[in-house]
């Protein structure tokens, strides 16, 4: 809807800035805006997509930030139903209901226009001929002077209020009856106006805004664009007459005499241009009356032109993403085997950790048997996601969707972070000092696990265990002083068990780190395994001081 409002805009702006030209390049100008309009849906599947990248910002993992492999392909989706899998529950009940209003709309609006059609084919067929006389030479005349090549058919109904035109390669013209008793110059009038319209295609031009509207029925831009392109059109075919050498003045006084006598009593809207139709009449006596209006037609260079910059329009519009988004992806762990039934929720916009995704737009899928996750029918924006899994670290993280955009990742969850407490008190000075005791077995650094690499499915953790523990001790100029202390270290675990680094994430007395530190560095632990590969482990250690 934004692309043909934005095509039928431009059409609508550019009318009006042309106010003070010819009515029929007015018309131009809003036909190839409706046509260029409605050929958008078909462009989008012909010309080259462009959009905004989407952004995808770091995936933080609680506690502690991790690293995240990701693989990202922005590309267009050509064909939504790839997309609707079924696996996504998150499609706004909303948004069918919306689907389903629209297609009882446009359904509605088309049958009305089949009805329309149908009744012009009827009223043709119930028509005679005119195969001779006045009418015959003056068709002649006028396709001649008016530069129309196509055959046309002359008909007349048995209906005294309907005169009107419509066809495109044997356009007929429907007269009235009683129109044989017209004067010649009303004769000319008539079959003048009507053969402008033929010149100038209308009708064909007219059923495309008609097909325009019925498609995007609830769009007011539309409705404008198609009521002055109505108005255009007959505006331009009385230009017409008049360049044929019809005063103004005995034209609008035929105007209005046909008008009074096809007004008398209701008829049945048809879909073509009508010569007498009410709502447009005063304003095109003005226009007659008025010997300053602009009446010259817009040469073939200028419609060049007009079609042109209308095109250099459509298609980088065409061209950009629009419509919902999708977010799909595969879900694996950090050796990179697939983690089925893991639990994905996507919110708009940014989540507080505190208050949580409160009132905000939250969709929640889960990963099927090959860890493959999509989300669909996302709204452009921005989305934190979120991925949690028992054993492994929160993962969260934000991306930017673009309208349209389909986003391809592949997330890797980490193994959750260890967590270590110690608590540290001041020693008795006169006990003495008991030493470290190793605690478990040896350190093995080749333990196998052959029940955790025989699967492709992923997550299978086998938790690392302490071998060694070597406690921190009470720095000694501190003894008999009543300190306390409580401080924080983040340590790595390596894939042979030993301690690689150990940082402190909270200040404190160097003595008090420093003593923290020595002791952690020397622990020992079996190996941290991962589907049977052993991996590093984050941990978390509190150590608290205590005195006595």
């Amino acid at each position: 809807m934004i692309k043909v409002s934005c095509i039928i805009l431009v059409g609508l702006v550019a009318a009006f800035m042309l106010r003070r030209r010819s009515a029929a390049a007015r018309h131009w100008v809003l036909a190839m805006a409706i046509l260029c309009a409605a050929a958008t849906p078909a462009l989008e599947f012909v010309v080259p997509t462009w959009h905004m990248p989407a952004r995808v910002l770091q995936f933080a993992q609680q506690p502690r930030t991790l690293q995240l492999y990701t693989l990202i392909r922005a590309r267009e989706t050509a064909d939504d139903a790839a997309i609707a899998s079924g696996r996504t529950t998150n499609a706004p009940i909303s948004s069918r209901s919306l689907s389903i209003i629209w297609l009882a709309g446009s359904a509605v609006a088309l049958l009305i226009l089949l009805a329309g059609c149908g009744r012009l084919v009827l009223v043709t067929s119930q028509s005679r001929p005119i195969r001779d006389g006045i009418w015959v030479e003056l068709t002649r005349t006028l396709a001649r002077d008016l530069q129309i090549d196509r055959p046309i058919v002359l008909l007349q109904s048995d209906q005294p209020t309907l005169c009107f035109t419509w066809g495109v390669r044997r356009p007929a013209v429907i007269l009235p009856r009683g129109a044989d008793a017209w004067s010649a110059e009303r004769k000319r009038i008539v079959l003048g106006h009507e053969m402008a319209h033929i010149a100038r295609n209308d009708w064909a031009v007219q059923i495309a805004a008609e097909l325009l509207r019925a498609a995007y029925w609830f769009n007011p831009l539309v409705w404008i664009a198609r009521a002055r392109l109505r108005r255009e059109s007959e505006q331009a075919c009385d230009d017409a007459v008049l360049g044929l050498g019809v005063h103004g003045t005995e034209y609008a006084t035929h105007l209005l005499d046909l008008a009074r006598t096809f007004n008398v009593r209701p008829h049945p809207s048809l879909p073509a241009p009508a010569m007498a139709r009410p709502s447009s009449l005063e304003r095109r006596v003005r226009a007659m009356l008025n010997v300053q209006v602009n009446r010259t037609p817009l040469p073939r260079s200028a419609c060049a032109l007009v079609v042109a910059a209308l095109l250099l329009i459509t298609l980088p519009v065409a061209s950009a993403q629009g419509g919902p988004a999708t977010f799909t992806g595969s879900l694996v762990d950090a050796v990179g085997r697939v983690m089925p039934n893991v639990t994905l929720k996507m919110v708009s916009g940014a989540v507080n950790p505190k208050s949580g995704a409160g009132n905000q737009p939250a969709y929640e899928v889960t990963s099927d048997g090959n860890g493959n996750f999509s989300f669909s029918g996302l709204p452009a924006g921005d989305y934190t996601i979120q991925v949690s899994k028992v054993g492994f670290a929160t993962t969260q993280g934000r991306v930017t969707l673009g309208g349209g955009q389909h986003l391809e990742q592949i997330v890797a969850l980490q193994i959750a972070a260890l967590m270590e407490t110690i608590r540290v008190t001041e020693p008795d000075p006169a006990a003495p000092a008991a030493p470290s005791i190793p605690r478990g077995p040896a350190l093995s650094k080749n333990v196998t696990d052959d029940s955790c690499s025989q699967t492709v499915v992923g997550g299978c953790i086998t938790p690392p265990t302490k071998t060694l523990d070597v406690k921190p001790i009470y720095p000694a100029a501190y003894v008999g002083t009543g300190t306390t202390a409580t401080l924080k270290f983040e340590a790595r675990i390596g894939a042979d068990g030993l301690v690689k680094a150990v940082q402190p994430l909270s200040p404190g007395q160097a003595e008090f780190a420093t003593a923290a530190a020595d002791a952690i560095r020397q622990w020992q632990f079996t190996q941290t395994r991962l589907d049977g590969v052993p991996v590093e482990v984050s941990m978390t250690v509190l150590v608290t001081f205590q005195a006595r």
